[in-house]
C-alpha cells in the first residue's frame, strides 16, 4: 500500500464483497508507501501496519546488514505513524530461518525501535519471537511496583513517587499499565490455549 487512496479502494472492495467495516492490515514494502506510512496509518480501516522489509531493501536498492542499517529510517517512521495513529506495527521477516541468533537479534532490534511483533516465515522462529515481544516477568513485576507506588503517591496528593531510586510519574505509570495489560492478556490466551488442548 502506498497510499491512503490505496485503503480506499481495497475498503471498496471488501465493503462490496460484505466484510464491510473488517480492519485492514497493511504492507509498507516501497519507499513511496514510506514517505506517505502517516498518511496510511491515518486512515480508519487501517488496524495494523507489517513491514515489508525485503521489498523494500530491494527497491531502495540498499545493501542488507545485520544491524539494518539502511532500513532504520523506514523502520522508525512506520513506528511512529503508528504511536501517532493507534495503530499496530509489525516488523518484517528474517529470511535465514535457520540463524537462530540472527533472528533474536533482528527481533530484539524491532522490540528497542517499539515494534509490537515480527512477521514469520516458519515455525522455528515463534518460541523466540515470543520469548522476545513478550513482557519478562522482571518488567513486568516492575511495572507492578511502579503502579502500585505511583498509585500511593497520587493518594497522598502527590504527582510523582520514588522506585529503587527512579522517578516515577504519569507517563511512566501508563507505560505500567500497557505492559500489564500486556501480559494479562498473553496469560489469557495461553490459558484458553491450555484449556483447549486439554479438552
Amino acid at each position: 500500500i502506498e497510499s491512503s487512496a490505496a485503503v480506499d479502494a481495497a475498503a471498496r472492495l471488501l465493503d462490496g464483497a460484505g466484510a464491510a467495516n473488517l480492519p485492514i492490515w497493511v504492507m509498507i514494502e516501497t519507499p513511496l508507501g514510506t514517505l506517505n506510512v502517516a498518511e496510511i496509518a491515518a486512515h480508519p480501516r487501517v488496524a495494523c501496519l507489517v513491514l515489508g522489509t525485503n521489498d523494500l531493501l530491494n527497491d531502495l536498492r540498499a545493501v542488507a546488514t545485520p544491524d539494518r542499517l539502511p532500513l532504520l529510517t523506514a523502520l522508525s517512521l512506520a513506528v511512529a505513524a503508528a504511536r501517532a495513529h493507534g495503530k499496530v506495527v509489525l516488523d518484517g521477516v528474517y529470511n535465514a530461518f535457520r540463524d537462530e541468533a540472527g533472528f533474536e537479534a533482528e527481533a530484539a532490534q524491532g522490540r528497542l525501535l517499539g515494534m509490537e511483533g515480527k512477521t514469520l516465515i516458519h515455525p522455528l522462529q515463534i518460541a523466540i519471537a515470543n520469548r522476545v515481544y513478550a513482557p519478562n516477568p522482571a518488567a513486568i513485576e516492575r511495572a507492578r511496583a511502579d503502579l502500585a507506588a505511583f498509585d500511593a503517591a497520587l493518594a497522598r496528593g502527590e504527582g510523582i513517587a520514588v522506585v529503587d531510586g527512579r522517578m516515577v510519574e504519569n507517563l511512566h505509570a501508563a507505560a505500567a499499565r500497557r505492559l500489564i495489560a500486556e501480559a494479562d492478556a498473553i496469560a489469557r490466551i495461553e490459558t484458553a490455549a491450555s484449556d483447549a488442548a486439554s479438552v
